[in-house]
């Protein structure tokens, strides 16, 4: 019982009060989401400091990083959703299967990246710009962080058991320290401080797999010896056919979301190549700046899809309609500040990028029109983790779909024939409207085919 004291028991999730539970799961995850969109940022302060084409080169990069992230989050939040409804049924050995077929699916996909990174890293890079500093800086981190993500996807998968439990603090801890370990590393091993090689853009990728290797060791370390609820064995490393398809019930429209993200990134980047480098460098920059505002929402999204799992698979719909409005709620305050921040001071967030005059003059149009679109961002990402804790993640995925392909790539372009960088940027706030619009709708579906029955079961009072 003293493990229990020192972190949360996965049954108190149908129990404890909704607002302090949801602040104990979501805070730490909110934390240690900031921290790792600061040591993002970290990185491009550093390698904009080598020179603007560094810069360029981490935003081609990107589409990739961001498809590792979305296959390794992906599968993780679908290990999360099926272990967590399966402690609120009370069925412990389907719980242990999906944390070990979790981990399983973790090293297929490594190898699958690895692979990849191998083969199709140069001619990734090389089939977006003909500039050679671009190309060669792109392909040397490309191939570094693809090769050597095992820490990427292990690290991801032993936080989301940890989450899933109610032990989000273990989970804070494991990014923090692979988060803290890239902060360190990243000016030592780019310029060559105390006795390090100068690695320029290549010590950039090194920390980073650095920090998630460490990670995910200590991730390990804590599911074995401090995750009493969880019960890991290697024989439990063995594939069941059942439990990976209720995994990617889950997981499958979580990782196409993402994917699309990434696709959406490269077709952007191949529109604002057609206006400059200069252009795709300040795309990358913003990717970088919303993360600061993104990623503690992205936090409180860890934090309620547990929740809203098991007090689903509980059968107690008050407490996930009570989950969904404190998210909700929190949500907005945090996407406000985000508009503040980038309406009344973007030349500020710039100019840690070491912006030049040409970079500073396209980046402060472009902060202030695609902030535009946060409080709304907020809203859909509420709604996405409720679909996907509800077990209807292709809801979320089709209202990713409509808002990074349908939407938000055609008006790009069309925007794009004016001939005028600043108009592409109204891209975003038109295709977050209109997933806005989706999400209303799938929301009330969700309300007449899940809770409203849920509810009618309640006894009266």
């Amino acid at each position: 019982m003293n493990r229990q004291n020192d972190s949360l028991s996965a049954a108190r999730m149908g129990t404890a009060p909704v607002g302090p539970l949801l602040t104990r799961l979501a805070i730490p995850m909110m934390i240690s989401m900031l921290v790792q969109a600061l040591y993002n940022v970290v990185d491009s302060i550093f390698v904009s400091r080598v020179a603007e084409e560094a810069l360029s080169a981490l935003s081609f990069a990107f589409p990739v990083q961001n498809l590792m992230i979305a296959f390794a989050v992906g599968t993780g939040v679908g290990v999360n959703a099926h272990l967590s409804k399966s402690l609120g049924e009370g069925n412990q050995p389907e719980a242990d299967r999906a944390a070990m077929n979790g981990i399983f699916l973790s090293l297929c996909t490594f190898a699958v990246f690895c692979v990849g990174g191998l083969l199709f890293a140069k001619p990734f890079i090389y089939a977006q710009t003909d500039n050679e500093l671009i190309r060669g800086y792109g392909a040397e981190y490309l191939s570094i962080v693809t090769v050597w993500s095992l820490g990427c996807f292990v690290q991801c998968m032993v936080e989301k058991l940890l989450t899933a439990t109610g032990r989000s603090t273990y989970s804070m801890f494991t990014q923090l320290l692979g988060a803290v370990t890239n902060i360190v590393l990243d000016p030592i091993l780019i310029f060559g401080l105390l006795g390090a090689p100068k690695l320029g853009v290549a010590g950039a990728a090194i920390a980073t797999v650095a920090g998630q290797w460490l990670g995910a060791v200590a991730g390990i370390l804590l599911n074995l010896f401090k995750n009493p609820d969880l019960h890991m064995r290697p024989a439990g490393l063995r594939p069941s056919a059942h439990t990976v398809r209720r995994i990617y019930t889950v997981g499958v429209p979580s990782i196409a979301m993402s994917a699309i993200g990434s696709l959406m990134t490269f077709c952007m980047n191949n529109i604002l190549i057609g206006f400059s480098s200069t252009a795709v460098a300040v795309f990358g920059v913003y990717f970088k700046l919303q993360s600061f505002i993104f990623m503690p929402v992205f936090g409180l999204n860890n934090g309620m899809v547990p929740l809203i799992s098991y007090n689903y698979g509980a059968r107690k719909p008050k407490r996930i309609i009570q989950t969904f409005k404190l998210g909700v709620g929190a949500a907005t305050c945090i996407m406000l500040c985000g508009v503040a921040a980038a309406q009344l001071a973007p030349d500020v967030l710039l100019g840690i990028f070491n912006a030049q005059e040409n970079m500073m003059a396209i980046g402060t149009v472009a902060l202030r029109i695609i902030s535009l679109h946060f409080v709304f961002a907020g809203f859909n990402i509420i709604c996405t983790a409720t679909f996907q804790a509800l077990g209807r993640g292709m809801l979320a995925l089709w209202g990713s779909v409509v808002r990074q392909l349908v939407v938000l790539i055609p008006a790009a372009y069309l925007f794009s024939l004016t001939g005028r960088v600043d108009m592409v940027w109204w891209a975003f706030p038109c295709a977050e409207l209109a997933s806005t619009v989706m999400c209303v709708l799938f929301l009330r579906r969700c309300w007449t085919g899940i809770i409203k029955p849920m509810l009618a079961e309640q006894p009266a009072a």
